[in-house]
């Protein structure tokens, strides 16, 4: 693993037997999404525990070089712009560490979700895409998926089949809506499974986008709560 481990924040549940790994946007920080998990409702037992890291310091180039939290650097929000592939990648190296650390507690493979919001979003994709076990899920929010172009090369059989949920809003002043397209289409021509929703919101997260997360959830990690597979 390269970059070092990451520091993160967790919500730990009495009988985990799944768990969630979900990297917040740029600039934000583990503890962005924390108030997301009593959001959800998820049934107490068995649960899911929740990760939530906290993306290393670097400068961005699209905010003037300042310093801040972020999985990977970005000159532009455009297809188009450069992308800086040295960061995505060693970014994806920290996070499949959280996934084996999953594996070690004693979490399968397919009882594991990557999620994430923008930035964050765009890892999760990048990471589940090419992960060599079949993984539960995985969830993008208002993101795009990077390095889009090595796809083809680098997707691993093992997630050929992966659920994958994607939600942007429609009037995303950020992540244009246009860009999660592109991706949501790229993953449909690979035969993709993926679950896609639009919402009128800027550059974040709505209610109704919680309520759709939180069926998904109890589809793709049957038995929570006790409840029967698919319930």
């Amino acid at each position: 693993m390269s970059g070092g481990a990451l520091e993160t924040v967790e919500v730990e549940a009495k009988a985990a037997d799944a768990a969630v790994v979900l990297m917040h946007g740029l600039g934000a920080d583990g503890h962005d999404f924390e108030s997301l998990v009593p959001e959800l409702r998820l049934p107490a037992s068995p649960s899911v525990r929740w990760v939530f890291p906290h993306a290393p310091v670097r400068p961005v180039t699209i905010n003037g070089g300042h310093r801040m939290r972020a999985w990977y650097d970005i000159v532009a929000i455009d297809r188009r712009a450069a992308e800086d592939e040295a960061g995505v990648r060693q970014s994806a190296d920290t996070i499949g560490a959280l996934v084996r650390r999953e594996r070690d507690r004693g979490i399968a493979a397919d009882r594991i979700v990557l999620a994430g919001f923008s930035q964050g979003g765009a890892m999760a994709l990048f990471t589940a895409l090419r992960w060599p076990e079949r993984l539960g899920g995985v969830v993008g929010l208002s993101c795009y998926l990077p390095l889009a172009a090595s796809l083809a090369a680098e997707a691993h059989p093992a997630n050929a089949a992966l659920s994958v949920f994607m939600a942007h809003g429609t009037v995303d002043p950020i992540v244009p809506t246009a860009l999660g397209e592109r991706s949501r289409d790229l993953l449909l021509s690979r035969g993709y499974d993926v679950e896609w929703h639009t919402y009128p919101m800027p550059h974040s997260v709505s209610a109704p986008e919680v309520a759709d997360l939180r069926g998904w959830l109890l589809r793709v990690l049957p038995g929570l709560g006790g409840a029967a597979p698919g319930g």
